[in-house]
């Protein structure tokens, strides 16, 4: 029996709305509609930081104008500290998690005597400067009110799978992961328990997520949830990462820039049409 398709647009809402977001939003949308398949919209708000109201009704109000829908209630992920917390639990238990207590001048500095160090997708890998600790100074400095992440032990992670893991792209083939090419990667912090990388895979599970569109600069990231899914006994999707849009200059859109925010465009006067035409 094949599988029903059902995706999601996750946006953060920490910004307008730009065209990058209509095309990736029509793609995921596009996929659910010609499957006869569900359409979910989830707001990543995990950065309280930079999240605002406004921006969360102007990507409901956006999407509507747009003329997509979508299943309710939608996923806040500041909503569910709880299912984060039990992964993590969960993680923990099998030895896999340690608290690292480098600040990124920190990090800079031992890569700088080391002299050289493996780069990643995301640059240079972290060290493994905290890995060594043992549980008495973790316990010691943690009580002491240090500020920490929580890193995954990849070796360790990939040691317990056991096993070499496969996953497909739509537009690549399959797939074998290589979770190594991130290091230790951090999946929560002292204040915030859960990351991307965390906070994605929990969140497609939960909701049943069988294909996961987004941008190609997130094409390296599916190595990290391949693993997170394998240890967590997670079901596994399927991936498609499409093109991202660019400027004239040929620079990825970002929400700073407002000249291109769909806000911006309809008050200009610009019609559906005509923004669902720039982005092709």
């Amino acid at each position: 029996m094949k599988k029903e398709v059902v995706t999601r647009f996750a946006p953060s809402p920490t910004g307008w709305l730009h065209l990058g977001h209509v095309f990736a939003a029509r793609e995921a949308w596009r996929a659910a509609m010609e499957a006869g398949g569900r359409f979910l919209v989830r707001l990543e708000d995990i950065d309280g930081t930079r999240v605002r109201p406004e921006y969360e009704a102007g990507i409901f109000e956006d999407l509507r104008w747009l003329g997509m829908t979508w299943e309710e209630p939608v996923r806040k992920q500041s909503e569910h500290w709880g299912d984060y917390r039990e992964a993590l639990g969960r993680l923990e238990a099998m030895g896999l998690l340690y608290p690292c207590f480098c600040t990124r001048k920190a990090i800079q500095e031992e890569v700088a005597r080391m002299g050289q160090a493996p780069h990643g997708p995301d640059g240079v890998l972290y060290p493994g400067t905290c890995r060594g600790l043992s549980v008495r100074e973790q316990e010691e400095r943690m009580a002491g009110g240090e500020g920490y992440a929580l890193r995954l032990d990849v070796a360790k992670a990939v040691a317990r799978v056991g096993e070499e893991l496969r996953w497909r792209d739509l537009g690549r083939g399959e797939q074998v992961a290589r979770p190594e090419v991130f290091g230790d990667v951090v999946l929560a912090r002292k204040e915030v328990p859960t990351s991307y990388h965390l906070a994605v895979v929990v969140d497609d599970a939960l909701q049943g997520v069988t294909l996961v569109t987004r941008g190609e600069d997130l094409f390296e990231a599916t190595h990290v949830h391949r693993l997170l899914q394998a240890l967590l006994g997670l079901a596994v999707p399927e991936w498609r990462h499409h093109r991202l849009m660019v400027d004239e200059n040929g620079k990825r859109l970002a929400k700073r820039d407002e000249a291109r925010s769909v806000k911006s465009l309809r008050e200009m006067g610009w019609s559906v049409g005509e923004v669902l035409g720039v982005v092709g």
